[in-house]
């Protein structure tokens, strides 16, 4: 039996349908992705399925006993308390017992405990607080830490905890990789594969979602339909439907032309003896305008300034500290006309400090920045800074003008607003009227408006649908400037960037040539290097796992007979252990590994972990007999 059925499910707020006659049932063990464009629907069907949300028609029934647990999209203001406090939360009034034992608990006071302890005895509540405490060990959390002092990844991870306490059935994520660094969406990817119940979820982010999507669920002009498979197998039939799609409008279409064209033209007698055609022509009337034509996609054109000097920045020697911790240590870096270069760190490694630092915007603490001729910059704020809620779309973007100026094209704001799916309407409401996903446009939409030659974009991937992502990967793949990127969408950084700069902790910049993917196919030699090499286009030249050679004091001891065969058996064993690792990790990202009991499934995940490690002593091994 279902956990979840929707059947026949209307809602609208105002205008059309925004979800119609939808049909949809959610089945055990299943991880659903909700997929469309900006302003489908997706949240609001999530608040329906949550229970937030009455349908205006239709039904929605849940299985008896089912729990549903929803994690929200953005952390919420006015969240006090430890981190307990929190998660205990999600369990309603016996977790606020539960919270006043352990802070009277902590304070001694014990008329306090008493009080709390009598409750939670009389409602059998000593089982939830074991479960509370379950979680917060498993996600690994502090429970007595002040949840307002978290990063904004820890805190969302404690949201995850408050609704997994509650021991969902059904478990729904909205946008759960917002604002997390590349380190903290991995934990959560695995952690989700993990878990036992069934995943309903949104996200922007394409690897988080082919990794963990066993069905995709589409949003489409108010309509709802269901691809079982994997997120390859979605877009290839959905590529098939819509062909269908149109080869179907374009039959009507021709159809419906010559029926006017036929009651226009036609002797008015033999329009009379043939009430049949003409009653047929009004029903295709009625039917073109009830169509709900395919949003079309956003055209975007970046204004493009004069080429700017060959060197666009360096940065020599450069040293900068934050609160007693070493973010830079004695790096350096260089940075010509027409790289493409991503920043790639933990949240709270100094990515934004780097940013500001090769932007001369901050002097560092010792160590020098030159910036090159002739630069133009647009800055992409991932805060959002630059727009006033005070003004509307058109406002914002036009500065005063009605008309911008795209490489010696003039268009009209209105017109140039439409390029990114803004209706005139939409154009010159409030932006506080805005989704998150709209003024991620807009404000893609005033940058690509101000000339350029050096782009900077600190994550312009937030709430942008997957059709613009892809689009913004196109118009960034053939910019003509130069492009430096702060992102946490790892196939976004695959697909634009030619090289990444990498905050690897304790001071250390790193540059490796290629996107996230080759960072990774090369960190864990280089990691193991005996000390780094300074970050430069230089180093970025030489195979990023290559130790730097010894200094002429340095002796080289000469290796065993035993330790010889060793070395030179390792690069066999690396292989063959990274062969297996990449089989084992093709099965688990099947759909079909998870239909195994938990049993098997945990212990090929642990085979996986001990695979892993033993690759790294490889690596570590292999590294120390080459030195």
């Amino acid at each position: 039996m279902s956990l979840m059925q929707l059947q026949r499910v209307d809602f609208s707020v105002g205008g059309p349908l925004l979800l119609e006659h939808v049909d949809l049932s959610i089945e055990t063990n299943e991880r659903i992705c909700i997929v469309g464009r900006n302003g489908a629907g997706k949240s609001t069907l999530m608040r329906l399925l949550a229970g937030e949300l009455k349908p205006d028609d239709g039904e929605i029934r849940l299985q008896n006993g089912a729990v549903i647990a929803r994690m929200a999209q953005e952390v919420p203001q006015d969240t006090t308390g430890t981190v307990f406090d929190v998660v205990a939360e999600g369990l309603g009034d016996l977790g606020h017992l539960l919270a006043q034992y352990h802070h009277a608990l902590h304070e001694g006071d014990m008329d306090a405990m008493g009080r709390a302890q009598e409750q939670i005895e009389a409602r059998h509540g000593w089982d939830l607080d074991l479960r509370v405490q379950q979680v917060l060990t498993k996600l690994e959390l502090p429970e007595d830490a002040d949840f307002a002092a978290l990063s904004g990844g820890m805190k969302r991870r404690v949201l995850l905890a408050q609704a997994l306490v509650r021991k969902p059935d059904i478990l729904l994520l909205d946008e759960p990789t917002n604002h997390l660094d590349i380190d903290a969406i991995a934990w959560l990817e695995g952690f989700l594969k993990q878990f036992e119940g069934s995943i309903v979820f949104i996200t922007h982010d394409r690897s988080f979602l082919r990794s963990l999507a066993t069905r995709i669920v589409e949003i489409d002009r108010g309509q709802v339909s269901s691809w079982p498979g994997d997120y390859e197998n979605y877009l290839r039939r959905r590529e098939e439907r819509l062909h269908a799609e149109a080869q179907e409008n374009a039959r009507f279409d021709k159809l419906l032309a010559q029926e006017e064209v036929w009651i226009r033209q036609g002797i008015k007698a033999r329009r009379t003896r043939n009430e049949g055609r003409v009653t047929a022509l009004k029903a295709m009337r009625r039917e073109r305008a009830q169509r709900r034509d395919l949003t079309g996609n956003v055209r975007m054109e970046v204004s493009s300034a004069q080429n700017s000097g060959k060197k666009v920045i360096e940065m020599t020697d450069v040293s900068q500290a934050y609160d007693g911790r070493v973010l830079l240590d004695n790096v350096s870096a260089t940075i010509m006309r027409g790289d493409r270069v991503g920043i790639i760190g933990p949240n709270g490694s100094g990515k934004s400090t780097l940013l500001k630092i090769l932007l001369g915007e901050n002097a560092p603490q010792s160590g020098e920045v030159q910036l090159g001729t002739g630069l133009q910059i647009a800055y992409f704020d991932q805060h959002r800074s630059v727009l006033d809620d005070r003004l509307t779309a058109l406002e914002n973007v036009g500065e005063g003008s009605d008309f911008v100026e795209i490489n010696g094209s003039r268009k009209h704001l209105v017109g140039y607003l439409q390029d990114f799916l803004f209706s005139p309407e939409r154009a010159r409401a409030p932006i506080t009227k805005l989704s998150g996903g709209e003024r991620n446009r807009l404000l893609l939409a005033k940058l690509f408006a101000q000339p350029s030659n050096l782009l900077v974009m600190d994550e312009p991937t937030n709430d942008l649908d997957v059709e613009t992502l892809e689009l913004l990967e196109e118009l960034l793949a053939d910019y003509k400037g130069t492009l430096l990127l702060v992102s946490h969408d790892r196939e976004f950084i695959d697909n634009v960037v030619t090289s990444t700069l990498v905050l690897e902790g304790n001071g250390r910049l790193a540059d490796y040539v290629g996107g996230y993917s080759d960072w990774i196919r090369q960190r864990p030699a280089a990691l193991f290097a005996t000390e780094p090499e300074p970050a430069s286009k230089a180093s970025a030249a030489k195979p990023a796992a290559a130790a730097p050679p010894a200094k002429p004091s340095e002796t080289r001891r000469k290796l065993s007979y035993k330790e010889s065969r060793e070395l030179e058996q390792l690069p066999a064993r690396i292989e063959a252990l990274e062969s297996e690792l990449g089989e084992r990790t093709a099965a688990i990202n099947d759909p079909a590994f998870y239909q195994q009991d938990a049993a098997a499934i945990l212990a090929a995940n642990e085979k996986l972990a001990a695979l892993q490690a033993e690759l790294d002593q490889a690596y570590a091994r292999w590294s120390e007999l080459d030195a």
